[in-house]
């Protein structure tokens, strides 16, 4: 069993950023990172051609419950905000991506609505450094209307990453500054990521692909059906908007029906189905990495509920102030982070119940 162990709500200064872009339905826009000792964390959010760092203490908690489970924020300080110069785009960024490199070090990645990724190396805590930094141009060069795109790293090699972009129907693979393979899709690509089951066979090289209402599954390692090696259908009509993978090799799905679909990688069916779970469309999923039988899942509006998905029972959950503008789970911990047009972010500690 699951509880937060605080909810903090801070500010993001309007003296850094006063007035968000729109961006698009996919909360795709912030990414987070626990800082060592958990006395912190570093929150990235992107909002038009920049990327902005947010600093927010995490001592001195305290948990307050409402109705129903709904937990209430305190406030918390920004210890330390700035603007991430290692992001020149041209265009609204659509997706910001942390994920683990060598030497100690931060990897982030970044792409704009014309599909431009930029990846950039940042140190221990997160701070610019004259390190690597590469940038790639889509391979149309840009040319047609902006949409999404998002951004996933390999969890092998953070060298590699795939870059969706939805009005084109493509997705891009490189490693680092060098073009691998182009993928097309059927429909407009809303959500991508990369196995994330180290018992599946070539797990790195599979990429799990949410577009339309259809979850498909692609092998950079064989050109056979363009690399599509399975397409599993949803419901006709309802779009998928989020997808995210577990350990334990299950893959959630959800979208404009409401509803938490798992799936099982050995038979592609679906092993079990919270319906309507969310009051609106759903647009972020991510497992909890203490217990995969859980899930924390982010509406459209400014609800986030965390449950188990085998049971379809809510475990808690909170409310923003508004609409998400991004949320996000960091990688190895149950902490949360979402930021809403407001500017306020919002900040949960997860852990295990004790008994």
């Amino acid at each position: 069993m699951l509880e937060a162990k605080s909810l903090r709500k801070a500010v993001v200064p309007p003296s850094l950023l006063r007035d968000p872009s729109p961006g698009n339905i996919q909360s795709t826009r912030l990414a987070l990172r626990v800082n060592d000792g958990g006395s912190s964390c570093s929150v990235y959010i992107a909002s038009g051609c920049r990327v902005y760092k947010i600093e927010i203490s995490m001592e001195d908690f305290v948990i307050t419950k409402g109705k129903e489970s709904l937990i209430i924020p305190v406030n918390a300080e920004v210890i330390h905000s700035s603007v991430v110069d290692r992001c020149p785009h041209r265009s609204e960024i659509q997706s910001v991506v942390l994920t683990e490199g060598g030497d100690n070090c931060l990897i982030m990645g970044t792409v704009d609505c014309y599909g431009h990724l930029i990846v950039s190396q940042l140190d221990a805590v997160g701070s610019d450094i004259d390190r690597l930094s590469y940038s790639v141009l889509p391979r149309d060069c840009g040319i047609g209307e902006g949409s999404w795109a998002g951004i996933c790293f390999s969890p092998a090699h953070w060298s590699t990453v795939a870059v969706a972009r939805s009005f084109c129907k493509s997705i891009d693979v490189y490693d680092q500054d060098i073009h691998i393979k182009s993928l097309q899709t059927l429909w407009y690509p809303a959500s991508l990521s990369f196995f994330d089951n180290p018992h599946y066979e070539g797990h790195s090289s599979v990429l799990a692909v949410a577009e339309g209402s259809q979850l498909t599954i692609w092998d950079l390692r064989t050109n056979q059906n363009g690399g599509c090696v399975q397409r599993v259908c949803g419901s006709i009509g309802d779009l998928i908007y989020s997808l995210c993978s577990s350990p334990s090799g299950t893959i959630a799905v959800g979208g404009s029906d409401r509803t938490v679909t798992i799936y099982d990688p050995r038979r592609w069916s679906a092993i079990s189905r919270w319906v309507n779970c969310s009051k609106y469309e759903i647009t972020g999923l991510s497992f909890s990495t203490i217990d995969s039988d859980y899930i924390y899942i982010q509406g459209v509006d400014y609800e986030v509920i965390c449950g188990t998905w085998k049971e379809g029972r809510k475990a808690f959950s909170f409310r923003g102030d508004s609409n998400w503008l991004g949320f996000s789970k960091c990688a190895n911990a149950d902490v949360l982070a979402g930021w809403c047009d407001s500017g306020s972010i919002f900040v949960a500690d997860v852990v295990e119940e004790h008994s």
